[in-house]
């Protein structure tokens, strides 16, 4: 932005004029080192490494459930407008599933987008922790209901 800026000014001064820099020679990139923190050994930044891309703890599919069901965080009613919502969401992915559904699971990314929006915004003031724990399982509870093995055996 600061460059863009110095350059409208020098352009509008009338006194820049633009030359085309040669291309630097293309050097093949070394690879990133690991750095550890001051007074770590280096088999424990290794070990560190290796502990940051450890996969995602599953998801416990009931206890998200019971979560919901018990927050504060979530009027009665609001409680049943939400089970309405996710009730029909999940009638038409099983439709979708029993080859009903004609426009593809892709139809029913953004209802479900919406509905998990929805949820994090009635959530997050009142118990961020759930908020926290729906929105980091949002893509592994997608990929129970786009595929129809591990949907069924949710059922």
């Amino acid at each position: 932005m600061r460059c863009a800026a110095i350059g409208l000014l020098a352009l509008a001064a009338g006194c820049a004029t633009v030359v085309d820099a040669p291309p630097a020679p293309a050097q093949p990139s070394p690879a990133p080192a690991v750095i550890a923190p001051a007074g770590v050994k280096p088999t424990q930044a290794a070990r560190a490494k290796s502990e940051a891309v450890k996969p995602a703890p599953t998801l416990d599919v009931a206890a998200l459930k019971e979560r919901l069901r018990s927050t504060d965080a979530i009027g009665v009613f609001t409680k049943l407008a939400l089970k309405n919502q996710m009730d029909d969401l999940l009638q038409q992915v099983r439709d979708y599933h029993q080859g009903g559904g004609a426009n593809g699971v892709n139809a029913l990314r953004q209802p479900y987008d919406m509905l998990v929006l929805k949820v994090l915004a009635v959530v997050q003031d009142g118990d961020p922790s759930l908020a926290r724990m729906i929105s980091g399982s949002r893509e592994a509870i997608w990929g129970i209901l786009a595929d129809p093995v591990k949907f069924n055996a949710l059922a």
